[in-house]
This record gives C-alpha cells, structure tokens and sequence, in this order.
C-alpha cells in the first residue's frame, strides 16, 4: 500500500493550530506526516515560522504515527547538534521519525551571517554532514578538520535503532548521489516523466530506501476559490529551483512573484475543487512506484481539506498498485 502523508507546513500556520491539524489527519485516515524545517516563510502573506524541532516532540507525543522533517545541517545548525536531537526524537518514539537531509537554502541559513557558499561547495558540505552524523549516530566519538569542524564529540543517549537518513533531492544528479549515502529519498512533485526519470537514477545508482513525493496542491469548494488560495498563498513556486536557493528573504520572494496571476500559479500545482481530479493526479503518482506521498494543501484552513481528503482521496490511494 502507498503511505499517504500529512505536510504540516509551519510557515502557513502557528505551531498550536499545525498541532491541531496533525491530530485532525490521524483521526482523518493519514498515515503519517512530515514537516519542513524552515527560519522564515516563503513570503511575507504567510506569517509565520515555528521551530520544528519544538513542534516535532509535541507532535510525536500527541499522535502515534510516524513524522519527519526535511532539514539542513551544515551551517544553521552544527551536525553534531543535528545528530544529538535526532538521536532524542528516535530514542523517545522509536521507529517513528525520520530526518530528510538537504544542502539548504539561502532564506534560511543567512541568519548566521555566514557567506552562503555556491551550490557545489554546499553539496560537499553536505557529504561531510552526513558523514559527520553518521558517525555520531552509530555511537562514535567523532573528530573532523574539514568544511565541518568536530571536536572529540560523542551521542550518548542513542535509540536501540538510528532514525533513517533519507536525502531531500529534487535533480536526477542528486538523486543518483544520494543513492550512496540515503536511506531513502524525498522530492517534490514534477511532471510523470521528470519523476520517472528520478526514481530510475536512484534506483540505478543502488538506492534501495523508499521514494517520497511531496505535492503541492490547492483545494476549495469551488475552483476559483482554490485558485484564490494558490495565488496568495504559494505563488513562490513560479521561482526556479536555481534561484530559490540563492534568495534571502520573504520580501525578496515576493518582489520576484508580484506581478504574477492565478493562471500562472495554478499551472505549477493541481489546483482544483474536484476532489476526484486530485485523486487522478495523485494515483498517476502512486504507479509510478513511490512508496510514500505527502499531501500540502496550500491554504491556511486545513481542517476541511483533511476530511474532504480523508473521505474521497486516500482510501482510493492507499489500494495503488504498485
């Protein structure tokens, strides 16, 4: 069966109302759930951005299902320090968590006042990352001279199991890459061809965990409202990838997407209020192999997407062959 998710999107909703909502999608039919770990929003409509880490305890304690978190360690946050707290969160709810790992992006990582490295230096760092928490993870006491600095450190309360690595990738180049290192990946939705195309490099290049879809989507009763919705609240996915690395703040987001129109923002991500149009989007997903997807509604009002979902989108999807 595919594993249908709940995105938990903290740069829409306060922490309190995003806990709300990840208790509603368990009672809902969701299998899971997962989060981003952001410092700012995307833009400014937004509002907000709580700390992950904080939200993912109370989470885990107030559901019984599994929930990740797409991060970069490597600049904002020491490894060590990214190992230590992945290391409490399994050991507390074992075989529940798991920890997506990415180079990173601007918007979040300037706060340090460090220079934002190019895009080549931050995939290097990104292996010595890992190799880093690897390591820790699996009870060393670890030292590194390199891009990451590591000083005599050691984990000393680790889980009886390691909570999976996986990779946040969105190139067939960095899928094939990670395919060395991840326990698993996790991309964003893009046309059936470019993800066939994903899943083959991986494959192909040895992974062997299981492939992860985020998709973007924008429900509402009726059409209008969905693409109402869209445009306030997610025209920053008409940014390239490319630049949406670079970027530093939400403002500079929202400069970049001002002049855009709702037609322009609905043709990156389903925006319907059919529920059986998202279901055909979302189960061409399914049989392209993907083991797990997780669903974004876009809007800040998230209790009616979840039964409307609940009700007519994951029993169909959960059945996929795959």
């Amino acid at each position: 069966m595919t594993i249908v998710g709940f995105h938990a999107s903290h740069e829409q909703l306060p922490p309190s109302r995003l806990l709300e909502a990840v208790r509603h999608a368990e009672q809902a039919g969701f299998d899971a759930a997962m989060c981003s770990d952001h410092f700012e929003p995307w833009s400014v409509r937004q509002g907000h951005s709580g700390y992950a880490w904080s939200w993912l305890a109370a989470a885990l304690e107030a559901t019984r299902f599994s929930l990740g978190v797409v991060t970069a360690p490597g600049q904002r946050y020491h490894p060590a320090i990214a190992a230590q707290k992945i290391a409490t969160l399994a050991e507390m709810y074992p075989g529940r968590f798991w920890a997506a790992i990415g180079s990173g992006e601007a918007i979040n990582e300037h706060v340090t006042g460090d220079p934002w490295p190019e895009k080549g230096e931050r995939d290097a760092r990104l292996v010595e990352t890992v190799d880093v928490m690897r390591r820790l993870l699996a009870g060393e006491q670890v030292s590194a001279n390199g891009r990451i600095r590591v000083d005599r450190a050691r984990i000393w309360s680790l889980p009886e199991a390691p909570a999976p690595l996986f990779a946040a990738a969105v190139s067939t180049e960095t899928a094939r890459e990670a395919a060395a290192w991840a326990d698993g990946v996790i991309t964003i939705d893009q046309s059936r061809d470019e993800l066939r195309a994903f899943i083959d490099a991986y494959r192909d290049a040895g992974g062997r965990g299981p492939v992860s879809v985020q998709v973007h989507l924008s429900w509402a009763p009726t059409d209008d409202e969905a693409r109402s919705i869209a445009h306030d609240q997610w025209r920053q996915s008409l940014v390239p990838a490319h630049l949406a690395w670079e970027l530093e703040t939400p403002e500079a987001f929202d400069e970049r997407t001002a002049e855009v129109s709702a037609e322009q923002v609905a043709e990156t991500l389903p925006v319907f209020a059919d529920t059986a149009r998202h279901l055909e989007h979302l189960m061409a997903i399914a049989e392209l192999g993907v083991d797990r997807i997780y669903l974004h509604h876009v809007g800040t009002e998230q209790a009616a997407f979840i039964d409307a979902f609940g009700e007519h989108v994951l029993p169909a999807l959960k059945e996929v062959d795959r």
